[in-house]
């Protein structure tokens, strides 16, 4: 929606970068809390409302005539989806095995993604066809109706004797207590600092600014440069559950961080600096970075091994607090940087930069890539099971 978001609400890169961010903004400031309110009482509840929630604010979206109504709005939606993947991480946890927990964070990712490539040329196509705002308002009812089927269908009560809550029920514990203990363990900044910077070329890049940069820089028409985007998304939602498994199957976390982050840089450079044009090659390369990123996961896989269980949802807040705050942080930077170098160029009511002003302003996410790696390297291997007890020592 970049070039009509743009037109619509007559703004530059810079504001179209926040607008996109404040959903990050909210999404990743109250990660922690979401966390902890899981810990204390289940996901259902919370879920359920949240979509609701979500839902509501996607009709103020659409229904915005300003700007700053739809900064609100942007920003609703960002603390409603907040509650998604901590909560059905949270469910994940209640119902299997931990040694399987880094295969269905991987499975839980790869569903997220099917999204996101259906929100490149698939969406890209009917908004053409219809307008963003009714496409916005077509979304919005839909989470009306997936705020019904998670309130009938979650259960009430978790079957893990991990679990310290389900939905108000169990035994209690101070969350408070949890939220310090997770925030005092080099680990969690770790693990952290991992989804940081593995996640940012997907969200501030693929998320937001690819699909402008292929009509800007190659020349492709819109459709074509979603279709091209979403080869990242698609390769993500095959790699995630994958690299998962095969963390889980080989028993170890590290290695397959490693060559996560060592193949995402390499891919990303030869994306932007390769020249490659055509978009066979191009959708290929996109495919690649998507598998290479996914590996990612994994760090929620270390998250939860490296903090007590009974605070688990905490703990993975807090990654996906940085996870998500990479898109908070990137978007705009990036955003503020090809602003700065705008030589002034509309189309259509939109600006247009040049292919140097893109590569320049890009180049800032290898540096995401260096920070994940040196926290990998600062890493204690797991070997895939629980090495931190409930009572916090290690095992």
């Amino acid at each position: 929606m970049t070039t009509e978001l743009m037109r619509d609400f007559a703004v530059g890169g810079a504001a179209l970068g926040t607008l996109s961010a404040w959903y990050f903004y909210t999404y990743a400031s109250i990660q922690i809390p979401v966390g902890m309110l899981n810990d204390r009482f289940g996901p259902r509840r919370l879920m359920t409302a949240a979509v609701a929630v979500c839902a509501l604010a996607s009709f103020g979206f659409a229904a915005s005539e300003s700007l700053l109504a739809a900064s609100f709005f942007r920003a609703l939606i960002g603390a409603s989806v907040a509650f998604a993947f901590v909560g059905t991480l949270t469910i994940a946890g209640y119902w299997f095995a931990p040694a399987r927990f880094a295969m269905l964070a991987g499975a839980v990712q790869s569903i997220g993604m099917l999204g996101a490539v259906a929100g490149q040329a698939p969406l890209r196509y009917v908004i053409e066809q219809f307008g963003w705002r009714a496409v916005t308002h077509v979304i919005g009812a839909v989470a009306v109706a997936l705020a019904a089927l998670l309130f009938f269908i979650v259960p009430r009560r978790p079957r893990n004797p991990v679990a310290s809550t389900g939905d108000g029920d169990g035994e209690k514990h101070p969350v408070f207590k949890g939220f310090i203990a997770v925030l005092r363990n080099p680990q969690s900044w770790a693990c952290a600092g991992i989804g940081f910077g593995m996640t940012a070329i997907m969200l501030a890049f693929a998320g937001l600014w690819a699909p402008k940069w292929l009509r800007d820089v190659y020349g492709y028409a819109e459709v074509q440069s979603g279709a091209v985007v979403s080869m990242l998304f698609l390769g993500w939602a095959i790699g995630a559950p994958v690299m998962g498994w095969l963390s889980d199957y080989t028993g170890r976390r590290k290695p397959v961080l490693l060559a996560g982050i060592l193949c995402n840089s390499v891919l990303f450079a030869l994306i932007l600096f390769a020249g490659w044009r055509a978009p066979g090659p191009l959708s290929a390369l996109f495919f690649m970075l998507g598998i290479s990123g996914s590996m990612m996961t994994i760090a929620f896989g270390c998250m939860r091994e490296l903090n007590p269980p009974r605070h688990g949802s905490t703990a993975m807040g807090l990654v996906n607090m940085c996870v998500v705050g990479s898109g908070a942080v990137m978007q705009p930077v990036i955003g503020w940087l090809l602003d700065l170098g705008w030589d002034g160029r509309l189309v259509a009511g939109a600006r247009v930069y040049e292919s140097a002003v893109y590569s320049g302003a890009f180049t800032v996410l290898f540096a995401s890539n260096l920070l994940a790696l040196g926290c990998v390297l600062l890493l204690r291997e797991t070997y895939c099971k629980q090495v931190v007890g409930d009572d916090g020592d290690s095992r």
